[in-house]
């Protein structure tokens, strides 16, 4: 039930519990710090750990663009959210824990930043994944800064309603059949920068992509458009990014085992 006086808030112990994390995970000064360096040892990362290790359940919400809705391009398999929840809900034996996926089809963080109510903060999560910027960056040099202001805007409502923000960069693309997202590179230096400024956990999917795909035409195998969107196979890869940066990844599991090439 919500604290008297507070509808739809959640309950104070819930609140205590939440800025207590949040407290604990904000480090003293980013100066110095690369935008590579965040990842596994980000205090923030450190933080949902610490509420996994925790017997009481957990809301997760992921949100985004048409990669997280994960409709039509993953033709019937599970997205990176739906392995996310396998993972968690079943394998981990976390019955109790809630996933929560509100991706929409064709969104930017400026509609992401105007429904912040009703996509996340509604469900009063514990933890919020963010994935935009595949479509923001069509916009190219002029929307740089207000993508920048959004992104940072986000992080700022939801540290506001003390739930812990993951940001992600999204996956590689093709470029030969994605024209218009030329200027993406750039919009994933901003989410890293956004991070790093802002000192909130990244799940770098391009860099994890560029790493394991380095040759021209590579990703072809784990995109279903041959363009920008993950196929069944890309959105394994996602989740696979996902548990190791939480430490929950184990190659002995039907989740984390399944193939990806």
């Amino acid at each position: 039930m919500p604290a008297p006086g507070t509808p739809g808030s959640p309950p104070s112990a819930v609140k205590r519990r939440r800025r207590w994390l949040l407290n604990r995970s904000t480090p003293a000064a980013t100066d110095g710090v690369l935008a590579s360096d965040v990842g596994l040892s980000c205090p923030l990362l450190a933080a949902v750990q610490r509420l996994m290790q925790d017997t009481a359940p957990i809301t997760w919400v992921f949100t985004g663009d048409s990669i997280t809705h994960g409709s039509l391009y993953t033709e019937g398999q599970r997205s990176y959210p739906e392995h996310f929840s396998e993972r968690v809900r079943w394998e981990m034996r976390r019955f109790e824990d809630v996933v929560i996926n509100t991706g929409v089809c064709n969104e930017r963080s400026e509609g992401l930043l105007a429904a912040i109510d009703s996509r996340i903060l509604r469900f009063q999560p514990e933890v919020a994944f963010i994935l935009i910027g595949m479509n923001d960056c069509i916009a190219g040099l002029r929307g740089r800064e207000q993508f920048r202001k959004n992104l940072t805007a986000i992080v700022e409502r939801l540290r506001e309603n003390s739930v812990l923000p993951v940001l992600q960069t999204p996956n590689l693309i093709y470029t030969p059949n994605a024209s218009s997202r030329t200027d993406l590179p750039a919009y994933i230096q901003i989410i890293r920068e956004v991070a790093v400024q802002m000192e909130t956990a990244l799940v770098d999917h391009w860099n994890d992509w560029c790493q394991a795909r380095p040759e021209v035409g590579a990703i072809l195998t784990w995109l279903q458009d041959a363009s920008i969107h993950p196929n069944g196979i890309g959105h394994r890869v996602m989740a696979h990014s996902i548990c190791r940066a939480l430490g929950v990844f184990d190659p002995h599991s039907l989740t984390c085992s399944l193939a990806t090439t």
